[in-house]
């Protein structure tokens, strides 16, 4: 085992490169620059831009260079001194940024996971147990109407009765007064009050998906040779379901249970605009659309680099839960 984790994470180091290279290249694809869009900006307010500032902002931003060498220098730059470089949208640095709205957006995202597998196993079990009875059919029909329903079309319609019949808005993660302030328990009360609305909205989804498919894993596992020789030699129902067919029916959420890691750091994007949550994933859009390069590329090699650290914790997992999985087909 510890040779396969220290092989994989040899693997790794190559793959965010690429990944990291890939990811400014196709940033800085789009006709313009984020220089060509601020120029415009203060020309449209009846400015003028001398060619002699526009070499300054080149040089400042490090736009004069040829885009490898941008990457290049960005590299370096993060391997040597972690520096990510400065945003040219926010006029601060990337690392900054990004630390500031990331702890937000793991709260509200590990809130949304705890609520999701809270819901969703209990349910499932209870589906597949039961199944074709009243509770099986009315647990299928609500997962799919979860499955159709966008998570954003939720958040409006939540959005519109609270304004209607509340008089409450349910945008944002904090009321007005604790916005920009240091952090104190009162404030963190004000946050708990405030990230169940999200996190029912991001958990719908989820929790539905979630149910069809532990669902439809135990389903097959109960119908199989060993749950019948079991129940045959009297083991209790509650014990047999535990210990065998529950087990083997979530090797499926195992081996994707790494990839929750991406959405750690991503946020919904769409929900978090709907709603006006500080989170990363509104930060992303704007940097994409601003052609802000290093702070979009940042996000983009994190969001990748959480891909692969996820995928390894998921094999992980799941060669330690499942003894019939054997890694290179040795004991590992």
């Amino acid at each position: 085992m510890l040779k396969y984790i220290a092989r994989r994470v040899f693997v790794m180091i190559p793959t965010l490169l690429g990944i990291s290279l890939l990811s400014f290249l196709i940033i800085s694809l789009p006709p313009g620059s984020y220089l060509e869009a601020y120029i415009a900006q203060v020309q449209a307010t009846g400015e003028d831009v001398t060619q002699e500032e526009i070499d300054q902002l080149e040089a400042r931003f490090g736009l004069d260079k040829p885009v490898p060498v941008q990457y290049l220098v960005w590299m370096k730059n993060i391997l040597t001194k972690g520096d990510f470089g400065i945003s040219f949208d926010w006029g601060r640095p990337v690392a900054e940024l990004i630390w500031d709205r990331l702890g937000l957006t793991v709260a509200l995202s590990f809130s949304t996971m705890i609520l999701t597998w809270s819901l969703a196993f209990p349910i499932a079990v209870f589906s597949a147990v039961k199944q074709y009875s009243i509770g099986d059919y009315i647990v299928t029909f609500l997962g799919f109407i979860g499955l159709a329903t966008p998570n954003f079309l939720l958040a409006l319609i939540l959005m519109y009765l609270s304004f209607k019949y509340l008089d409450t808005d349910v945008g944002g993660l904090f009321s007005t007064e604790y916005m920009g302030q240091a952090w104190t328990w009162a404030k963190v009360v004000d946050f708990l009050k405030h990230v169940w609305v999200p996190a029912v909205i991001l958990g719908v989804g989820g929790t539905a998906g979630l149910i069809r498919t532990v669902r439809a894993n135990l389903l097959d596992e109960l119908h199989k040779p060993y749950v019948r020789t079991a129940r045959s030699k009297g083991l209790p129902e509650a014990r047999l379901l535990a210990k065998y067919p529950l087990r083997l029916a979530l090797n499926p959420f195992f081996s994707t249970v790494g990839w929750s890691l991406r959405g750690l750091v991503s946020g919904a994007t769409i929900v978090s605009v709907v709603l006006s949550l500080p989170t990363t994933g509104p930060m992303l859009l704007r940097a994409l659309k601003a052609q802000d390069m290093y702070l979009a590329g940042s996000f983009i090699m994190l969001l990748s680099s959480m891909t692969v650290i996820g995928t390894l914790v998921s094999d992980i997992i799941l060669a330690a839960v499942d003894p019939r999985i054997r890694l290179g087909g040795t004991e590992g």
